[in-house]
């Protein structure tokens, strides 16, 4: 059995392509951007955000969520 390997970056082109065609050109890049890998140190940003939060502040956020339907 011969399969043709073909290259990624054309692979890419053709799923990118279906995917718009199929799901619209917003819902693909909600999926494609799920892939991405991000930057920076997520573990040392949320440290020293929520390192100076207090029980009231984590509060009032859940109200804020709750008002908003978030």
């Amino acid at each position: 059995m011969n399969v043709e390997i073909k290259p990624m970056p054309f692979v890419n082109e053709n799923a990118t392509n279906i995917l718009i065609r199929e799901m619209g050109v917003v819902d693909t890049i909600r999926f494609l951007t799920q892939f991405s890998t991000g930057y920076g140190n997520y573990t040392e940003e949320r440290r020293t955000m929520i390192e100076s939060m207090t029980l009231d502040d984590i509060f009032s956020g859940i109200d804020r969520m709750k008002y908003l339907k978030l």
